[in-house]
């Protein structure tokens, strides 16, 4: 079977092509899996071919938030014009810990300094700007220009990225992005001019902060749990839970619904690989 690999006709082939290819000679030696097997056990079982392997890359790097503005995520979407292939760009900046929307600008170019001063402002308006503060973003040329590194550096916000070509490496902006554009007021024909955009975001924003109550938070809004007033909603819904099943307790099968608070949140969570060990082991 090495030999069969290691032949000039196989040499560069996998062993799911050349079991087929043995087949259609008329010859078989073993399974596809025993071929895989064997090729292991002799330190073969390498990237055969002239293509470049695949590459492994590294984990993102994983940052938990235990309280607000401790953590941002931010990223840039496209709001469609009323010309056909006329753009708006919404500059978003989310706390991952609590959900809310601390920053968020219109303009009609991507563009670092735009995208700094907007960081700027953030800060300013929540009140961080002696706190240790990450700001995650994936690598767009607005998020890794000079002038925005120059702002986050004079801030002292530390920089996180996504991994290259990564799409999953930001999901909180994503998502937002994904609540936005999903809403029903969401205009199919596009944004008559930038005022118009700008009108529309303001909405969504402080529909989004004060009246949207988030599952992932419990339920909540996220200006609620940015200033910390859902630990005093949620101790109500206990109790008013409690209340309910001492007064009926035929009624309720198992304990009553969590409403605990939402502890850290984590941007990136590290995996447990131990999984994975124990099964390439095996």
């Amino acid at each position: 079977m090495l030999d069969t690999c290691n032949s000039p006709a196989f040499k560069s082939l996998p062993p799911s092509q050349i079991v087929p290819r043995l087949a259609d000679a008329g010859r078989y030696l073993a399974s596809e899996a025993s071929f895989y097997r064997i090729l292991r056990a002799a330190d073969q079982q390498h990237h055969r071919g002239r293509a470049r392997p695949p590459a492994r890359r590294p984990l993102p790097t994983s940052h938990r938030a235990r309280g607000p503005c401790q953590v941002w995520s931010w990223d840039i979407t496209w709001m469609p014009g009323s010309i056909r292939g006329g753009f708006f760009y919404l500059y978003l900046i989310l706390d991952i810990y609590s959900r809310k929307i601390v920053g968020w600008e219109i303009h009609e170019r991507e563009s670092a300094e735009h995208a700094a001063e907007l960081v700027r402002r953030a800060v300013c308006a929540e009140g961080c700007l002696t706190h240790p503060l990450v700001l995650h973003a994936d690598n767009g040329s607005p998020m890794k220009g000079a002038t925005m590194k120059a702002t986050l550096e004079r801030l002292g916000v530390t920089a996180s990225y996504s991994r290259p070509r990564v799409a999953d490496d930001n999901p909180f902006s994503e998502a937002l992005f994904r609540t936005c554009k999903y809403r029903p007021d969401w205009p199919g024909s596009g944004f008559a001019s930038k005022e118009d955009a700008q009108r529309w975001v303001a909405r969504f924003v402080s529909w989004y902060n004060h009246e949207h109550q988030r599952s992932a938070i419990r339920f909540v809004t996220p200006n609620a749990r940015h200033t910390g007033q859902d630990r005093e909603l949620l101790t109500r819904r206990i109790q008013l839970y409690t209340e309910a099943r001492a007064a009926n307790p035929t009624r309720w099968s198992r304990q009553i619904r969590n409403w605990s608070p939402v502890g850290d949140v984590c941007l990136n969570p590290e995996r447990d690989t131990s999984n994975h060990e124990i099964r390439d082991a095996a």
